[in-house]
């Protein structure tokens, strides 16, 4: 059983994909970036490319797995959130971009599937 008590699970699980994405040699940039736009989990590092980075748990895939549940209108948010990222950090004005997923499912151990490149920028 998830030893996460209830209404942490989000940030339980944001903490859990920052060590994984950090083990796999991304630096941490800031965590919960928030905009009147939206909302972006994780900003990283991957070498010289900006990764806006969202976090999702699933116990079960009663209602669609971790990584469906990011939705066209959820993309929208994150790519707004990541322009206004982008706005007030001109440092990173012509670094590549992606957006990745990391999906996490089920209960202890989580199983940790990370999406790179999950979806472009739009708009």
């Amino acid at each position: 059983m998830l030893s996460w008590p209830a209404g942490k699970r989000g940030k339980c699980s944001e903490d859990q994909a920052r060590r994984y994405l950090e083990k796999q040699g991304l630096k941490t940039l800031q965590c919960n970036f928030r905009t009147r736009r939206g909302e972006i989990d994780l900003i990283m590092l991957d070498t010289q490319t900006l990764v806006f980075v969202e976090v999702r748990y699933r116990k079960g895939n009663r209602y669609g797995s971790a990584a469906e549940s990011v939705t066209a209108q959820k993309q929208q948010r994150l790519t707004l959130a990541a322009r206004q990222f982008l706005l007030g950090k001109p440092r990173f004005s012509n670094s590549a971009c992606r957006f990745d997923v990391i999906a996490l499912s089920g209960e202890e151990p989580v199983e940790i599937e990370w999406i790179k490149d999950a979806f472009q920028l739009t708009g």
